[in-house]
């Protein structure tokens, strides 16, 4: 049953990630730049958060449900509604083939899972792991997961996700594969390098004096890519995050060899393709020789650096929640007197 109730927009200040809940600003605290205004279009569902229901109610009308998780102030969410949905052709898309649904990573809503189990939506956003704002879930017809993307997709990838799932192609192949097939063949040539980036042999079964371990995955004639080196390597604070990790650059498509954390022989290519790398550039942190989080989708340079000192630091072993700890450490910037701009 699909009854009216009073929308809760998230516009003002409000989630790679992911990201950031806005706090008030103190006196005695830097400025708090960059959050994203955006508003949940009128075209998502309004529901009571009953998901067998939803799930339902979108296989009676030939649709998929997706799932969008997101926080107020968010700038990545604000690129996801004011730049892919302000776009006619992927909004009847969307509409046409799903049921989309609303979820606020902080938010106190009752949610019913699949399992009968009643919970706010904050809780049944932590139980789905989701770190990065905005987090949407594809679910097919018996609610299992057909897709997910952790973070912001540009229209084209993002186009590309929506016809993936909407096609039922997860029963004939990856998204990887799918994705791959869409964009244009890697280009020859060379890939942007940086003096900090280790150089062969990979031997990562064993970092040198212990350091946490960052893979970049690029590839040649990849725009993302320049961005990322152009805009962010340099920039000192990233440098001094990296400094505390053994730094590699792999490109995604080549035969390099590499022993991975866990001690496997194998190559680049093949490596990506056991880790699901759809995206470049996508930087996989491990510490400890385990896979801690990854980067995978279009991020800026505060929510980068806040994810290398989440793992540097040693954090996560005691906040589960990533967002919780950028907003901490965001803080923290902010009360010693420096500004922070999250969009940056």
């Amino acid at each position: 049953m699909n009854v009216a109730r009073k929308r809760r927009g998230l516009s003002g200040i409000g989630a790679f990630f992911i990201l950031l809940f806005a706090v008030p600003v103190m006196a005695e605290k830097a400025e708090l730049l960059g959050t994203g205004h955006f508003e949940i279009p009128a075209w998502f569902k309004r529901s009571f958060l009953d998901l067998p229901e939803d799930v339902a109610e979108a296989n009676k009308n030939g649709k998929r449900l997706l799932l969008y998780f997101g926080q107020e102030g968010c700038p990545y969410c604000a690129q996801l509604f004011n730049n892919n949905f302000s776009q006619a052709h992927i909004v009847e898309y969307t509409r046409k083939h799903f049921d989309a649904i609303e979820f606020n990573i902080w938010g106190d809503r009752e949610v019913t899972d699949f399992s009968g189990n009643k919970m706010p939506e904050k809780e049944f956003a932590a139980k789905l792991k989701v770190q990065f704002t905005p987090t949407l879930i594809f679910l097919n017809e018996k609610g299992d997961v057909a897709l997910r993307i952790n973070g912001y997709y540009p229209p084209h990838q993002f186009l590309a996700a929506l016809h993936y799932v909407a096609e039922k192609q997860e029963n004939r192949g990856s998204f990887r594969d799918y994705l791959a097939k869409s964009l244009p063949p890697p280009a020859k040539g060379k890939l942007r390098t940086e003096k900090f980036f280790a150089k062969p042999p990979y031997d990562l079964s064993q970092s040198p004096g212990g350091k946490p371990i960052a893979v970049f995955f690029e590839q040649k004639d990849c725009a993302g890519c320049d961005r990322m080196h152009d805009e962010m390597l340099n920039h000192p604070a990233m440098r001094q995050e990296l400094k505390r990790f053994h730094v590699i650059q792999l490109d995604r498509w080549d035969n390099t060899p590499v022993i991975t954390p866990s001690g496997a022989k194998t190559t680049a290519r093949n490596w990506a393709n056991e880790l699901g790398i759809v995206y470049v550039p996508t930087a996989v942190l491990y510490d400890a020789g385990k896979e801690v989080i990854r980067i995978d989708s279009f991020i800026k340079g505060f929510h980068v650096q806040s994810v290398l000192d989440y793992v540097a630091s040693g954090a996560y072993r005691e906040q589960p929640n990533l967002q919780r700890f950028i907003r901490e450490r965001a803080d923290g910037i902010r009360e010693q007197g420096t500004t922070v701009d999250i969009w940056k």
